[in-house]
């Protein structure tokens, strides 16, 4: 029923033939593989990883490896700022992602995941007139290579480096909603993280239903909020001041509830650990230990 995997950046000093080995040893059907360009030049966490060279694409060899191991690609990731306040830095994400895209094609990879992006110098309603501007000749190579987008929802707000609000406007549904009726097309959806509504203060269980026709693509992550640091600093503070990412079932995600939402809606993708808990990644044995304990506590709702 579903395609357990996991997100590749987490194993970012390991190559391509590695991560799909680890899958196959491991159980896991799948892996979204991160495909960000060699000279991002992006040194955030998790950032900056490639797994799969899209402009050197070895097509032929990568779809014999992962059947030969019996492991899929859920995704190609891709996670820039495509609205960047630099022009420039703008041109180059959105030539990625399209680059991505077309990848996604030639691999038989059914979605392609990134971010909206966001201006940060821009109110709201103008990045979302920037979205539509910008976002349109993506859209239209996604329609032409016949490939899916998926959205996550993370605000990309954590701390002073994202300051002020974030470098990614799909943070909630009434976004969701304007970006769907900017572009109708089903292809374009959401990469559905439950963890970043959590952290918001939103219900994580309720888009699952609201939005089930437009969830590509999933990623188990979890995280705890400390509601005594809450109370000091407020929601106003930087996010990670008040919150922690975790692994599935040690934070406040309603697992049970999130699993029982996805049988309901009958959905039948991938469904992909992402991994960005500090408290294990000390070591290559606590990150293999990290994917691990995902994976054990996972299984509890698959077959």
């Amino acid at each position: 029923m579903f395609q357990l995997g996991f997100v590749s950046a987490i194993l970012a000093d390991y190559g391509f033939k590695h991560v799909v080995d680890f899958a196959s040893e491991h159980g896991f059907k799948s892996v979204e593989m991160m495909c960000w360009p060699g000279d991002s030049g992006d040194s955030r966490r998790y950032a900056g990883v490639t797994h799969i060279d899209v402009e050197n694409l070895d097509a032929d060899y990568i779809r014999f490896y992962t059947k030969e191991q019996g492991v899929s690609i859920s995704g190609l990731g891709y996670y820039p700022n495509p609205l960047d306040a630099d022009k420039d830095k703008s041109e180059f994400y959105i030539e990625h992602i399209k680059k991505v895209i077309r990848a996604c094609n030639k691999l038989n990879v059914p979605v392609m995941n990134t971010f909206i992006g966001r201006n940060q110098s821009l109110n709201m309603t103008d990045n979302l007139a920037l979205f539509k501007k910008l976002w349109k000749p993506i859209i239209e190579v996604a329609e032409q290579e016949g490939v899916k987008i998926g959205i996550e929802n993370c605000p990309m707000y954590f701390t002073n480096d994202e300051w002020p609000g974030g470098k990614n406007l799909a943070i909630s549904p009434a976004i969701w909603d304007i970006m769907f009726e900017t572009f109708p097309t089903p292809l374009f959806g959401l990469n559905y993280d439950p963890s970043h509504m959590i952290f918001q203060m939103m219900d994580e269980i309720k888009p699952i239903y609201d939005y089930k026709d437009r969830i590509h693509h999933i990623h188990i992550k979890d995280v705890k909020v400390y509601k005594d640091k809450l109370d000091k600093v407020g929601i106003l503070a930087n996010p990670l001041e008040y919150h922690s990412p975790k692994l599935p079932g040690l934070g406040d995600v309603n697992w049970r509830k999130f699993f029982a939402a996805l049988t309901d809606i009958r959905y039948r993708g991938p469904i992909v650990i992402e991994v960005e808990d500090k408290a294990f990644e000390g070591s290559v044995d606590d990150v293999r230990s990290a994917i691990l304990t995902s994976r054990n506590y996972v299984k509890q709702f698959l077959p």
